[in-house]
C-alpha cells in the first residue's frame, strides 16, 4: 500500500495541508511542537480509526471547531487507487471509503495497515506488562474482526463486574456478568495463543536481522490463567468471587496476560542491554508490520516518529535493510536526515504547516 495523497482539516493544530506524497520515503522536520507526530498521527487513523496517542476523539479536533477532516487518496494492492475520508466529531466519527459510508468498523478492518514505531516503544521492552498486552489487542484486533469484538465485550463486562465488586453486590448480580465474560475470555485466550506463535516467527526473523547473530531472541504469549473453554472460564470467575471480593476487582483473567520477551532464554528487560532493547523493540514493529502483510495481503505504510536518531549507525543500515526498499516510510524528527536512503522527500514543518525542502521534489499546499 502506498499513501499517495493525505489532506488534513482542523487536526490538532494542522488548519489545513494537502500534501501529495511522492515515492516511498517521506521525511518531516522541525522544532518540537509543530504538528509532525499529528500528521503521523493522522496517518495511522486509516487503519482502525484508532489514535497512537489518546482515546478521546475529542482532542484530535481543533480548538474552537466542531469537527475535523482527513481525506486520504491511497494505492492498494488488492483495491486499486482508493479513497478514504474519516470526519472527527465530538461525540464520534464517520468514515467513507470510495464515496461509500461504512457503518461497521469489522467491515473495515484489515484494508489499510500502518504500522507505528516511536521512542516510547522501549516500554514494550522494559515497562509492565499492560503496554505488551496493548500491543497484542491492538495488531491481533487490527487484522480480525472476531477479536475486536471479544475484546470490547469482555472489558465491558469486565467493567460492570468489577462495579458490583466495588459496590459489595450478591453474588448472583456478579454471575449475570460471568457468562459473556467467560464467552469474550475464552476467545482471547485462544486467539492470543495463535496469534503470538505466529507474531513469534516474524519477530525472530525481523530481530536477526538487525543484531548480528550473537543471541537468540523469542516471544511468547504469558497467559495469567490457562483455561480450555468459556465453561472452565466461567469455573475460574465462580471460584475467584472470595477473593476478588476482598480486593473490590477481578484480579485474574486476560486482562493481566502478558508477553515474554527473551534473549537466549533470559528476560530481556532484565538482562538486555541498551542496543539490545532497543533492537528487540524495532523487531516487535517489523514483525507486526510482516503480521499485517501476511493477513491482509496488503504491505503497511510505516510511521516512524522521532527514533531514528535513537539508534546507532551499525542499528540504522540494519533497519534500511530490514525495511527494504518497497514499504512506504514517513518519519520525523528535529532535523533532516543525514544518513539513510538518498530518495527522502522532505518537508519542513512549522506551526502546521508543511513546506516541501528546497531540494525536493514532492508537492505540498500551503494553508488557504
Amino acid at each position: 500500500m502506498h499513501l499517495r495523497r493525505i489532506t488534513l482539516q482542523h487536526f490538532r493544530n494542522i488548519a489545513f495541508a494537502d500534501l501529495t506524497l511522492d515515492g516511498p520515503r517521506q521525511f518531516f522536520f522541525g522544532t518540537n511542537g509543530q504538528g509532525k507526530t499529528n500528521l503521523l498521527e493522522a496517518a495511522g487513523l486509516v487503519t482502525a480509526l484508532r489514535s497512537f496517542r489518546t482515546g478521546d476523539t475529542r482532542l484530535l479536533i481543533a480548538h474552537g471547531q466542531h469537527e475535523a477532516a482527513i481525506a486520504f487518496e491511497l494505492e492498494h494492492e488488492r483495491l486499486g487507487v482508493t479513497r478514504v475520508v474519516i470526519t472527527l466529531h465530538t461525540n464520534g466519527k464517520d468514515l467513507t471509503c470510495d464515496g461509500k459510508h461504512v457503518t461497521r468498523l469489522g467491515d473495515y478492518l484489515g484494508r489499510f495497515p500502518t504500522v507505528v514505531f516511536s521512542a516510547q516503544d522501549l516500554q514494550l521492552v522494559r515497562g509492565a506488562p499492560s503496554p505488551r498486552r496493548r500491543w497484542l489487542d491492538l495488531t491481533l484486533a487490527a487484522m480480525d474482526a472476531d477479536y475486536l469484538t471479544a475484546l470490547q465485550t469482555y472489558h465491558r463486562a469486565l467493567a460492570e463486574r468489577n462495579s458490583l465488586l466495588k459496590l459489595g453486590r450478591p453474588d448472583d448480580e456478579l454471575a449475570a456478568f460471568e457468562p459473556p465474560l467467560a464467552t469474550a475470555a475464552a476467545t482471547l485466550a485462544t486467539k492470543r495463543a495463535a496469534g503470538a506463535v505466529e507474531l513469534a516467527a516474524h519477530f525472530a526473523t525481523a530481530y536477526l536481522k538487525l543484531s548480528d547473530g550473537a543471541e537468540t531472541p523469542a516471544l511468547r504469549h504469558a497467559p495469567d490463567l490457562s483455561a480450555d473453554d468459556a465453561l472452565a472460564w466461567a469455573t475460574v470467575f465462580a471460584k475467584n468471587r472470595g477473593r476478588d471480593r476482598q480486593y473490590r476487582t477481578t484480579v485474574a483473567g486476560p486482562h493481566r496476560d502478558d508477553l515474554e520477551l527473551t534473549l537466549d532464554g533470559r528476560a530481556a528487560r532484565d538482562f538486555g542491554s541498551e542496543g539490545q532493547q532497543r533492537g528487540l523493540m524495532l523487531a516487535l514493529r517489523l514483525a507486526q508490520a510482516q503480521f499485517f502483510r501476511a493477513r491482509s495481503g496488503v504491505e503497511p505504510v510505516l510511521l516512524a516518529d522521532d527514533m531514528l536518531g535513537e539508534l546507532d549507525s551499525a542499528r540504522r543500515r540494519r533497519f534500511w535493510t530490514a525495511v527494504g526498499t518497497e514499504r512506504q516510510i514517513l518519519a520525523t524528527s528535529t532535523q533532516p536526515p543525514d544518513s539513510g536512503p538518498a530518495d527522502w522527500h522532505k518537508f519542513s514543518v512549522k506551526a502546521g504547516v508543511f513546506l516541501p525542502a528546497p531540494d525536493d521534489r514532492a508537492q505540498a499546499n500551503r494553508p488557504a
